[in-house]
């Protein structure tokens, strides 16, 4: 902890590494994803999800068949963004991914979800930091979740409204709160709830 006759430190922003790091792609690819990302992915217009999906594609990114991605929604840089078949996103999520974000397939993002792959060197100069995010078959984050980069849900695990998940969630659990802990498994046994 820092002595109270110490002024606490200040860092310079003007001084700090710019996020274009994290681009990957020119100036024009970005700006004219950011007009079409406006178009036809973030608007509340009820327009056909297969529109959103192509579009996302025509950017690089990497969406399976029978994908669902509801109005309102953001993407970052659409090509470090992986989904597998058959998934959902759920109207008002946000892929803030400056990094790789990898869904599985089957997954269930819930409403106003939020997924960022980005933060800071806080204690040094604010430079860029980034760390995938690995989401397995079969999840469901619900409404309103935060899921930080380095996370890794595991096969059918599911994070209640609101939770912040930060770190490694066992396959078939369920955590809450933030940080997220878990609480419970989402499936029960197949000895227990099968009749012989």
């Amino acid at each position: 902890m820092q002595a109270h006759d110490e002024p606490p430190r200040v860092i310079s922003l003007a001084a700090a590494p710019g996020e274009r790091q994290s681009w990957d792609r020119s100036r024009l690819t970005v700006y004219l994803w950011g007009a079409v990302e406006l178009l036809l992915v973030t608007n509340p217009w009820q327009i056909s999800s297969g529109l959103r999906v192509r579009a996302l594609r025509a950017f690089g990114a990497e969406i399976g068949a029978g994908v669902v991605f509801r109005p309102r929604t953001r993407v970052r840089f659409p090509w470090k963004l992986h989904i597998g078949n058959d998934s959902w996103i759920g109207e008002g999520v946000w892929f803030h991914n400056q990094d790789h974000i990898y869904v599985g397939h089957d997954v269930v993002i819930s409403q106003e979800t939020f997924l960022t792959t980005g933060s800071h060197a806080h204690r040094k100069d604010m430079a860029l930091l980034t760390r995938p995010i690995h989401i397995e078959d079969g999840v469901w984050i619900t409404s309103r979740c935060m899921v930080l980069g380095g996370a890794r849900m595991g096969t059918s695990s599911l994070a209640t409204p609101m939770s912040v998940v930060n770190s490694f969630v066992p396959p078939n659990t369920v955590v809450q709160g933030a940080p997220a802990v878990a609480i419970g498994h989402r499936f029960e046994s197949q000895d227990a709830s099968c009749p012989e």
